[in-house]
C-alpha cells in the first residue's frame, strides 16, 4: 500500500487513507443514529459532526475493522481481550481499558440512569413509610391485604400495572374513559390517601425496574471487547500521552502487536497520522 506520509491530520486526509485500504466510507448519512457505524468493508460517519470528533469516529470505527480482520465472529460475540491483545494475562488489560472507556466517553459510567434510579429508591422510601402511617405492618415484599380488598371493584385496579390505560365503559353504549396516575386523585377522589400513594409506589417500581434493565444493557454493550479496544485505540491515536499513563500495560502490550504487524493496516494509520505510537 501507498500514501503519502507527508499528508496532514484532517477528516479528508483520514478518510483518503481508509479508501486507500478498500474500505467504503459514508459521511453523509445517519449512522442508524449513532455518529459512527461500521459494517463489513464500510464505515458511516453521522453527518454534521465537527472535523475533530469524525477523526475520532472514523479511527474508532476503523478500530472495528481491523477485529474484523482479527476475528470475523466478534459481530456476534463481541470478541475477546485474548484475541485482541494475543495473550491468556488479561485481567489488567481489562481494567485499564475500563477506566480509558469511562475517561474518553463520560456516558459510560451511567450517572444519569444510576441517579435517576437513586431517587426513585428514595422517593420509594418516603412513600413506605407515609403508607406505614396508616398501615403499620405494610412491607413492599408483601401483599398488601387492605388495599387488594378495597381496588377489587375499582377501575383504579388497571393502575397497578400501567401508568395510564383506555378502558369501555357502558352495558349498551360503550364509552372510552382514559385512566391516568397523573389524574389519580381526580378521577378517584374518595381512594384512601394510602392507596394513592401505593398505586403511585408501584408505578415508581417499574420505573425502577426499567432502568435497571436499561443499565445492564448499557454495561453489556459498554463491556463488550470490542467497544473497549475501539474507544483504546480512538484514545491512544487522540491523545497517547494520557492513555499511556493510565493504561500502561496495555499501550505496552498493544506496541509490542502494533510493530509485529498483528493489527494489519492499523500500523500504517498510526505511522502516518498519530503523533506518536
Amino acid at each position: 500500500m501507498y500514501y503519502d506520509k507527508s499528508k496532514p491530520l484532517n477528516k479528508r486526509n483520514v478518510i483518503e487513507f481508509l479508501k486507500s485500504v478498500g474500505i467504503e466510507v459514508k459521511t453523509n448519512t445517519k449512522a442508524r443514529g449513532n455518529q459512527g457505524l461500521y459494517q463489513k468493508n464500510r464505515i458511516d460517519i453521522a453527518r454534521g459532526i465537527k472535523d475533530d470528533k469524525a477523526i475520532e469516529v472514523l479511527v474508532h470505527e476503523f478500530a472495528h475493522h481491523i477485529h474484523y480482520k482479527i476475528d470475523k465472529d466478534f459481530i456476534k460475540n463481541g470478541g475477546s481481550i485474548e484475541t485482541l491483545f494475543d495473550t491468556t494475562s488479561t485481567s489488567s488489560i481489562k481494567k485499564e481499558l475500563i477506566n480509558i472507556t469511562n475517561l474518553i466517553d463520560k456516558n459510560s459510567r451511567l450517572q444519569v440512569f444510576s441517579d435517576a434510579k437513586d431517587d426513585a429508591s428514595k422517593t420509594i422510601k418516603r412513600m413506605q413509610n407515609a403508607i406505614k402511617r396508616d398501615y403499620p405492618n405494610f412491607l413492599r415484599s408483601k401483599k398488601f391485604p387492605e388495599f387488594e380488598k378495597y381496588i377489587k371493584n375499582s377501575d383504579a385496579k388497571y393502575l397497578v400495572k400501567y401508568d395510564a390505560v383506555r378502558i369501555s365503559k357502558g352495558l349498551f353504549f360503550k364509552k372510552e374513559v382514559v385512566l391516568s396516575i397523573k389524574n389519580l386523585e381526580k378521577d378517584f377522589p374518595d381512594m384512601p390517601k394510602a392507596f394513592q400513594i401505593y398505586i403511585r409506589l408501584c408505578s415508581l417500581q417499574r420505573k425502577q425496574l426499567k432502568l435497571a434493565r436499561r443499565m445492564n444493557k448499557l454495561n453489556k454493550y459498554y463491556e463488550k471487547p470490542t467497544e473497549l479496544f475501539a474507544r483504546f485505540v480512538q484514545g491512544y491515536f487522540s491523545t497517547p500521552e494520557t492513555i499511556s499513563t493510565i493504561a500502561p500495560i496495555t499501550v505496552k502490550r498493544f506496541n509490542e502487536l502494533l510493530e509485529s504487524g498483528y493489527y494489519k493496516e492499523l500500523k500504517n494509520l498510526f505511522e502516518i497520522f498519530a503523533k506518536k505510537y
